[in-house]
Formats: C-alpha cells, structure tokens, sequence
C-alpha cells in the first residue's frame, strides 16, 4: 500500500510539470495518473481553490442575509417573515435545481448548499415565531433531514457531509438530554450510499466512520445502563474495549480493501489505515501513564457478558476478512494480545498492579515505533518511518518528565530503550548490506 495515493492529485500536477520541462512524454504522464486512478487533464486544470472561494462565498451570502433578518426581525409584520423565510428557501433550491439539471453542476451544488443554510434558518425563525416547541435538537434533525433528498439526488460528498454534520449535532445534542436518536443510522446509510455511489471523497469517509463509530459506543451505553441513570449516557471501561477492538477490526479491513482492484478503495484503504496507526499511536501514549491503568482497574466491569459477546462479534469479523485478506496470523495475534489484556485488566482490579501495565504499554510503544521504522524502511514509505521516530522519540521525553517509579526504574528503562533501538539499527545496517549485495549480484 503506498501513502502516494492520498497525493495522486499533487502528483498529476508534478507530472504535467515534467512533460513542459521535457522530462518525460504526455502519454507517459497519462499512464503514470492511469496507475492511480487520476484523470490527467482534470487534475491539470482543477483549480481547489477556486472551489473553496466559491464555497465560502455562497457561505457568506447565506450568513449576510441570516444576519440581515435577524437585525430586523422584530420590524418585519409576522405574516411577511414566514412566507419570506418560505419563498428565500423554496427559491433557492429551485435556482439550484435549475442549473443542476441545465448542467451547471458546481453552481447547483453551491445553491443547494446555500438553501439548506436557509431551510434551517426557516425553521429556527419560524419556530421563535409561533412558539413551536422548546426542544433544539428536533428542530436540527428536521434541518439534517431536510439535507438528505438533496445529498441522494446529486450524490454528492459536500451535501452528503452538510446532512451528516447536522445530523451527527442532533445525534449528540439527544444524547446529552438523555434521549437515544433511533434514527441517526438513516444518516449513516444516506453517507454511505454517496460514498459508494458518488464521486470520491475521504472527508466523507473519515465522517461515515466517525458517525458509525459513535452510534455503536452510545448504543452500547444505552444498552447499559442502569435504571438509576436511565436519562445518562456514561461510557464505561467496557465502551473503551469495543473501541479498540473496532479499530482492529477497521486496520484488517483496510488491508482486505488494499488487495481490491479500485483505484478508490485502495485509496480508501490507505486513508484508513493511516489514521488506524495515528490512533494507535495516541493511544499507547495515553496508556503510557498510570492514571489511565489507574482508572481501568478500579471500574466497575458490570457489563462484561455483554462486552465479551460484542467483542467475539468482532473478533469473528476480524478473523473473516483477515483470511480474505491473506493475514491469519497478524490478526490473530493481535485479537489474542487484545483479548488477554481486557481479561486481565477486567479481572485484577488492584490499583496496585497499574505500574506494571504502564511499564508494558511503554515496552508495547517502542517496540511499535521500532516495527513501523522497519516497515518504512521495508517498504519505502517515509510517513512510517517517521511516524516510528517521533513515537520512540515522544515516549522518551515522556518518561524523562514521568518518571515510573523512581529515578533507578526510569534509568533501567532507558537503557533497555536504548537496546531495543541499537538493535534494531543494527538490523537496519544488515538489511542495507543484504540489499547492496544483492545489487551487485544483479549487476552483469
């Protein structure tokens, strides 16, 4: 998988920059964006910035006239404020409809855009009009919801991300009334099939995963709780094992999308496992201190029936496309290491033992910033080689600030770091050697 796919744009512009310096032919350059998946002429002429101007233009107006309104609102008969509110969206969406279908997709797009910001002033103006009710988060889902005939006709990711943004707003905005928002997977859906069906778009990726994510964890949460807390939705220590076990099973799908033949999923497929490594790497970071290990080991763990049976629903799924995939056995460890420290952590329950998990999550971190140095270097991909550095170098200063235990504990630490590092540069000069051998056997 290499990371050049989430630059193919920036790469079509370089190679077009290359066939005017005479460095390589037009069809060359053709063949070079064909890889990725990148048409040459568009990513040539593309111009993102003329779209985000235009964006934030349309943005601008709709604001200037909410702005406009409201500074007069109280002057304007009650009559004139509704059917205005009325024909400003109704006339927007039209005009939008109208250069939609003449052809004139950007422009449509950016009216659409702007008539949602005004279907969803209507509805807050005309509710403070007639006093129509004094629950918020009703009035952002009829907004979110009024979004999504709009995201599904044109299958666009910019309407497709306004719909799902508001709707993600409501969906926490429920939540902390103490009301589960049964119908938040309607936005999940409607995201997904422009995903799948529109143009390509890693923001609404990120977004469909994010959404998904969040209504599995609440949904949880309003499976467990109590009838003590029956308007609360706290998470538990059970919520932060599914999640990682959720991101176990996002890193095997990534590698089982990369083996697809799309340029898109496989683009997709480096998004996901980038940001798979980011969260991996915040997290041993995290869990490097006792207080988390702390928290951990003196929860509650009242709901581990139900942690275990949604944790073996994942597992199933991970071992699924980890043999689709081709890798049985990286998955496998992984769920089994997963496994073993929520039963342990779930089953001590001694605050005492904390510095013991945090020494091992220090261990667990540089030996996974020295495997994704190794796999930069493998693989030629410098964002994990770097990646792997700051992750060593970032645990070192902090365990010089946190020091575990005593000053004796950090200075046996950092020389077993040191060890680890040394020898995996020692590791790195006979991969080189080999590679340079190899080289000159191959040579005539």
């Amino acid at each position: 998988m290499r990371l050049i796919r989430l630059l193919k744009n920036d790469l079509a512009r370089e190679s077009a920059e290359w066939v005017d310096d005479g460095l390589i032919s037009r069809d060359q350059a053709e063949a070079i964006c064909g890889r990725y998946g990148v048409d040459y002429e568009q990513a040539r002429h593309r111009s993102f910035g003329y779209n985000v101007l235009v964006g934030l233009g349309f943005l601008f107006i709709g604001l200037a006239l909410i702005t406009l309104l409201g500074a007069n609102w109280d002057n304007i008969p009650r009559a004139v404020r509704m059917w205005g509110l009325i024909g400003l969206t109704v006339g927007t969406q039209g005009m939008g409809l109208k250069r939609y279908l003449s052809g004139d997709s950007g422009g449509g797009i950016g009216l659409f855009l702007l008539g949602n910001l005004f279907f969803g002033a209507s509805i807050i103006l005309i509710a403070q009009i007639y006093h129509l009710g004094e629950y918020m988060p009703d009035g952002i889902f009829w907004w979110a919801l009024g979004c999504l005939p709009f995201a599904l006709l044109t299958r666009n990711p910019w309407l497709a991300m306004q719909a799902g943004l508001l709707g993600l707003l409501w969906f926490f905005m429920d939540v902390s009334f103490g009301f589960y928002p049964a119908l938040f997977p309607l936005f999940i859906i409607a995201m997904l099939y422009v995903l799948l069906r529109g143009p390509q778009s890693v923001l609404l990726l990120l977004l469909v995963i994010a959404s998904a994510g969040f209504w599995i964890e609440y949904s949880l949460a309003a499976l467990w709780r109590d009838e003590s807390g029956f308007y609360l939705f706290d998470l538990h220590a059970e919520n932060l094992a599914v999640a990682a076990a959720m991101f176990l099973l996002l890193s095997v799908f990534s590698q089982w999308l990369s083996g697809r033949e799309s340029n898109v999923a496989r683009d997709y497929a480096a998004v996901i496992s980038v940001w798979c490594l980011r969260f991996a790497v915040l997290s041993l970071l995290v869990l490097g201190f006792a207080g988390p290990w702390e928290e951990l080991l003196d929860a509650g763990w009242q709901h581990r029936l139900g942690m275990w049976l949604v944790l073996l629903l994942f597992a199933v799924a991970t071992v699924w496309l980890g043999r689709r995939a081709g890798r049985r056995v990286f998955p496998a460890v992984l769920l089994a290491a997963l496994w073993l420290v929520v039963l342990a952590v779930s089953t001590v329950r001694n605050e005492d033992y904390a510095v013991y998990f945090q020494v091992a999550a220090n261990f667990l971190m540089i030996g996974f910033g020295i495997w994704l140095v190794v796999r930069g270097i493998h693989s030629g991909i410098s964002h994990y080689f770097f990646l792997g550095v700051a992750a060593i170098l970032v645990t070192a200063f902090l365990r010089y600030i946190d020091l575990i235990g005593d000053y004796i504990g950090g200075a046996v630490m950092f020389a077993l770091f040191a060890l680890l590092l040394l020898g995996a540069a020692r590791y790195w000069k006979h991969y080189q050697a080999a590679l340079d051998e190899t080289d000159r056997e191959k040579r005539p």
